[in-house]
């Protein structure tokens, strides 16, 4: 696995640039700047909150009614979510919105995709913050295993550049899977194990939500963080074979086609 663009320590000063620019461009000019960071997600977890404890009574398993252990198990999910849709979500228009890039034939256009899954790791981070904070309030400390967190996530970087590499220069061609991802990231926020665990489902459903991608980081970042066990090794070693192999099929899509980009734009 060793295609220039999962190493590219040419362009780390370059990426690390874009990449802090996007940050910065998205809150430049809001009177809270980066608090809408940790605003948004928690507004949001406020209305699925309230939607599905007190309107629809649910509970989370067959375990405790507490509102605010709810929270927490939902909050892990949306984590996930939120980085999941902000990648794929942007793709498509990676390319097509940097048209005086696409020209400058020594400009490296795959750092595209390294920026916008920066970008959203720097949003990750602090809502990892502060699900840990809340989580280590509410049970006074956090469990040993929360140490394993980066090794659940790491899987989840190369599987994100892959689909952000595909769907860039799929984008550049089809102008409508803007539309199509859109319409993908908002089944999957129902479609994924965030407002219930896989537990809760049938066995005949499990294979189904097993092949959503989102499904065992989901799980596996709840079972370190909330349940205080050690992830399932094996899914975390499937899960990193998938990531790269996505990965490596993205890259070399986005390598055979770049050379029309200019053309069609």
């Amino acid at each position: 696995m060793n295609h220039p663009y999962f190493l590219p320590l040419r362009q780390r000063t370059l990426i690390w640039q874009f990449a802090r620019r996007e940050v910065l461009a998205r809150y430049r000019g809001s009177l809270l700047g980066l608090g809408w960071s940790f605003l948004t997600p928690l507004l949001m977890l406020a209305v699925y909150t309230f939607v599905f404890r007190v309107v629809f009574k649910a509970r989370w398993g067959t375990g405790s009614s507490d509102n605010f252990e709810f929270a927490l198990q939902v909050y892990s999910g949306l984590i996930v979510f939120g980085l999941f849709a902000e990648v794929v979500n942007n793709a498509p228009r990676l390319v097509l919105n940097q048209p005086n890039l696409v020209k400058k034939v020594v400009f490296p256009l795959e750092i595209l995709t390294w920026v916008t899954v920066l970008a959203g790791l720097f949003h990750l981070v602090l809502n990892l913050a502060v699900l840990l904070a809340a989580a280590g309030l509410a049970r006074g400390g956090l469990p040993l295993t929360v140490v394993a967190l980066p090794l659940v996530l790491a899987p989840f970087v190369p599987l994100l550049l892959g689909l952000a590499w595909f769907l860039a220069a799929l984008g550049v061609y089809l102008r409508d899977i803007g539309q199509i991802t859109t319409l993908v990231v908002n089944l999957l926020l129902f479609l994924s194990p965030i407002f219930y665990p896989l537990s809760m489902l049938p066995a005949r459903w499990h294979p189904w939500l097993q092949a959503n991608p989102l499904t065992p980081v989901i799980e596996e970042l709840r079972r370190v963080t909330l349940e205080g066990q050690w992830p399932h090794w094996s899914q975390l070693a499937l899960n990193l074979v998938v990531g790269l192999a996505v990965a490596w099929l993205g890259a070399r899509w986005f390598a055979a086609t770049r050379n029309g980009f200019a053309d069609v734009i």
